[in-house]
């Protein structure tokens, strides 16, 4: 597989098949290289500011109107249903989520989504959803794209070869990718396979500014690979089912031919993939525990400046230096929504019970922070420079909204830790009045 690179770059692309596919000098002339069609896919409204103007022009072999009507689709434990349960302010834990086996529950990606929590609702364009995928088999036949907002996908075990219009990808766990609105996708497995996806809708994620970084560091541009022109020719005539995501529900709707028919394409709305190694990680090597939010690798932005709709924050391995200073992350209250998962690893400050495939939230002003045993480690360890988190990779979707937990992630998973609190119960009061 080839890609290009570059975060947000205008790309242009065209398959080697079909040298000079894309028209010179303008988007949509009378007729096209090959008798191609010419699409948009618009990712912005028409007169947004040039900084933040999205929009890619696709030449294919048959426009995407050619289907039938939308019917709805059966979606399981895909919901935007926020008031299912009572709401719960705990500190909240999940166990690795099951993959069911594929010769007794056959799943794919799209019959595999199950919605964790969220908050918001698609057709105001503003809020999020956290998923949860589990599959055992490929997409056949069928493709599905969102029409509420982006996907960040975040594969914890088994690879995914991703077919979009733009091309092929595969991702493979310690790596992200991200299908913006609109665009279609299948997914292809090779055998169990599970992750996390942060849904956002009423904004795109983009790279989170540097201020007093400077112009380097973290997440860098151009470790941002974008798929190649790549089209198939494919007449499908026992049906070929398109699935659109629309205001919370599924929507089915037939074709006879294969969508990922674009021979060439131009544009900077595209989807992409990047490696969670390639981070350049900021740290304090003075004192102290810096926030989180130097490892954020993208945003999505809300309407109010410095807060975000979403941060897609990881916590990779890096020096541990501070003199003087608690190192694991502290005790904590926050105005801000945190949900983690696990790629690989542990993490530090819970090195027990929070499991790869797993998760946990901690909502807004809910306290957390280490657990007992990580306090009296870090409080009496030797202040030495220390590899942290060396083999693992631990990441948080952080939001400014307040999330709700659907009914699946509080009873139905049957994968609720219910004595995560027992893990601070053995803090035990240090306070000595007569020793400063």
């Amino acid at each position: 597989l080839q890609y290009m690179s570059g975060f947000g770059n205008e790309h242009v692309s065209e398959d080697p098949r079909c040298p000079g596919a894309l028209p010179e000098g303008q988007n949509n002339p009378q007729v096209c290289p090959y008798g191609l069609y010419a699409e948009q896919l618009s990712g912005s409204a028409f007169t947004c500011p040039r900084s933040t103007n999205k929009r890619s022009w696709l030449y294919r072999i048959l426009p995407s109107v050619c289907h039938k009507p939308f019917k709805p689709l059966e979606q399981s434990h895909l919901t935007h249903n926020w008031d299912e349960v009572e709401p719960d302010p705990n500190q909240l834990r999940w166990k690795p989520f099951e993959i069911p086996k594929a010769p007794q529950n056959k799943l794919d990606f799209v019959s595999g989504l199950h919605t964790l929590c969220g908050a918001g609702e698609p057709r105001g364009r503003n809020g999020i959803a956290i998923h949860i995928f589990v599959c055992n088999t490929s997409m056949l036949n069928r493709c599905l794209y969102n029409s509420d907002g982006d996907f960040l996908i975040v594969p914890q075990q088994g690879k995914l070869l991703i077919t979009t219009e733009f091309g092929k990808m595969l991702v493979e766990p310690n790596e992200i990718c991200v299908i913006q609105q609109g665009m279609r996708f299948s997914v292809e497995v090779f055998g169990e396979t599970r992750g996390y996806i942060l849904e956002v809708y009423g904004a795109h994620f983009e790279l989170p500014d540097l201020g007093p970084i400077g112009a380097n560091g973290l997440a860098n541009p151009r470790d941002f690979l974008v798929p190649v022109a790549w089209y198939e020719d494919r007449q499908v005539p026992e049906g070929y089912t398109v699935i659109s995501k629309y205001q919370g529900k599924l929507f089915a709707a037939q074709q006879n031919f294969s969508p990922f028919n674009v021979v060439a394409w131009h544009g900077n709305y595209t989807p992409y993939k990047y490696h969670l190694e390639k981070f350049m990680v900021i740290n304090a090597v003075a004192f102290d525990h810096a926030d989180p939010s130097i490892f954020t690798v993208l945003t999505a932005k809300s309407t109010r400046p410095g807060v975000a709709l979403a941060d897609f924050v990881i916590f990779p391995p890096r020096w541990g230096v501070a003199n003087n200073t608690f190192r694991p992350p502290y005790y904590h209250r926050n105005c801000m929504s945190e949900f983690m998962g696990l790629i690989k690893g542990y993490y530090e400050a819970k090195e027990e019970g929070f499991q790869p495939g797993g998760a946990s939230l901690h909502s807004m002003m809910t306290p957390h922070g280490p657990d007992a045993d990580c306090f009296e480690k870090a409080s009496k360890a030797k202040l030495e420079p220390e590899r942290v988190a060396e083999g693992t990779m631990a990441f948080m979707f952080e939001s400014s909204l307040s999330l709700a937990v659907t009914k699946w992630g509080l009873q139905t998973s049957n994968r609720l830790d219910k004595s995560y609190y027992k893990c601070w119960e053995p803090l035990k009061s240090h306070f000595n009045p007569k020793c400063k």
